[in-house]
């Protein structure tokens, strides 16, 4: 077999390889031989059909078959020959198929690019600190009732907080608007459902009142003829309803997962659920914070390819998240839209993987069981889940893949400089804003 690199321009590598006509032809008779004893032919009996008519009949398809065949097995002798690293399938040109004549063919394709590391210990991290207190297991508790609040009709004034229903029309230099009426329509005051000003003017009525609020669209608001206009909504309320939270009592903490111990246990499982969610929290902070400087540290040549697989992912994961189920052609959501995500991707895909070739590092086994029984606390039957993960090698590897990246995050942070931060648990449960984004 003969090997020559055509062409290298960046990550583009062409390559022309040559293999022997006799490799390609033995191949094809060897085949055609054996097919002379299954095909069925009109005119033959099954097992006596000549090769010449077996060839005749079959030889294209047979001969197409080795061919693919022998590209296939060709070009990965190549490249490991040439040592070369190739970002998914190559594509297949200038092929050159005669019978008694050298197979030829070249295969364009890109490589992975070479990664130079800088040094870790220009990486500087803030490191959030937090505990989760009293006030803030009370705050909690709070939030848990409102979720399972109920709204009762009052004879009072509207207030922040209430439930009106009410009807309205939005008109625009005397002329209603689209999208500026409705009836019967529930709204919670202070909800920021409505555009600025609304909810504040409907504050203090009772049922039964009408009111006109004279006010503004933002001026970045999404339908083009309402940018920043000056409307007026003719509201009438029809009824108000005040907010009713739960009592903390066995019919609410059953609503939680605890069926005894009472307020106490309540109180206990809120905590260790805030704990859980503030060391996810912390070192998913972390962690990303480590990946920002990493990015941010090493230039990386990136192939198309692998920007074009992300590209892809990151449509799968939004039609996944807001499809709803319903079949979306990737096709019509553009690329550019995720093209700096997916290059920021694909970059720290493969910064990370020369670190952890670099370092040799390798999933430890006990972080592995620890985030897999993390899961498995989630769920009513623990055990019950760590076996299914353990019986599913692809589950595993993912899990195995989130400690490999703890791993380099680790070995990143010893060589960096860190500062803690003490902060309150609100503020650490908060995701840091995604990179290029305004907070």
């Amino acid at each position: 077999m003969q090997v020559s690199i055509e062409s290298s321009t960046g990550l583009e590598r062409q390559v022309k390889i040559g293999v022997p006509a006799e490799k390609v032809d033995q191949e094809v008779i060897a085949r055609l031989q054996k097919a002379t004893k299954t095909v069925a032919i009109k005119g033959f009996r099954k097992g006596k059909v000549p090769l010449k008519v077996v060839k005749q009949h079959y030889g294209k398809g047979v001969r197409q078959e080795v061919i693919g065949e022998v590209i296939n097995s060709s070009f990965y002798e190549a490249i490991q020959k040439e040592e070369l690293r190739p970002v998914g399938q190559p594509r297949i040109d200038e092929v050159t198929d005669k019978e008694g004549q050298d197979l030829e063919f070249m295969a364009v394709f890109e490589v992975f690019p070479e990664v130079k590391l800088k040094e870790m210990s220009k990486v500087k991290i803030a490191r959030p600190v937090a505990d989760v207190t009293a006030k803030d297991v009370k705050k909690m508790i709070e939030q848990l009732r409102d979720q399972q609040s109920t709204f009762k009709p009052s004879k009072k004034k509207a207030a922040k907080g209430d439930q009106l229903n009410i009807d309205y029309v939005g008109t625009k230099k005397g002329k209603e608007f689209d999208g500026g009426k409705a009836e019967g329509q529930d709204l919670v005051l202070g909800s920021d459902s409505m555009i600025p000003g609304f909810e504040k003017g409907l504050e203090g009525l009772t049922g039964g009142e009408e009111t006109v609020l004279k006010l503004s669209f933002p001026k970045d608001y999404h339908a083009e003829d309402l940018k920043g206009a000056k409307v007026e909504f003719a509201v009438k309320v029809n009824s108000v309803s005040a907010k009713k939270l739960p009592k903390l009592d066995d019919e609410f903490f059953k609503l939680f997962g605890v069926e005894e111990g009472g307020e106490e246990k309540f109180r206990e499982e809120v905590q260790a659920n805030m704990e859980r969610e503030l060391k996810n929290a912390v070192r998913t902070k972390i962690k990303n914070r480590v990946m920002n400087q990493l990015f941010d540290l090493n230039s990386v040549e990136l192939p198309a390819a692998l920007v074009s697989n992300e590209i892809t992912q990151l449509k799968q994961q939004m039609v996944q998240q807001f499809g709803g189920g319903q079949q979306i052609d990737l096709s019509m959501l553009p690329d550019d839209m995720f093209k700096d995500k997916a290059e920021r991707r694909a970059a720290l895909g493969l910064i990370v993987s020369e670190v952890v070739k670099v370092e040799e590092l390798t999933p430890d086994e006990e972080q592995v069981r620890v985030r897999v029984d993390e899961i498995a606390s989630t769920y009513e039957q623990p055990q019950e889940v760590v076996d299914y993960y353990y019986s599913k090698p692809e589950l595993l590897s993912s899990v195995e893949a989130l400690v490999l990246e703890d791993q380099v995050t680790e070995l990143v942070l010893s060589k960096a400089k860190v500062k803690e931060e003490s902060l309150p648990y609100e503020e650490v449960i908060k995701p840091d804003p995604e990179p290029g984004v305004d907070a």
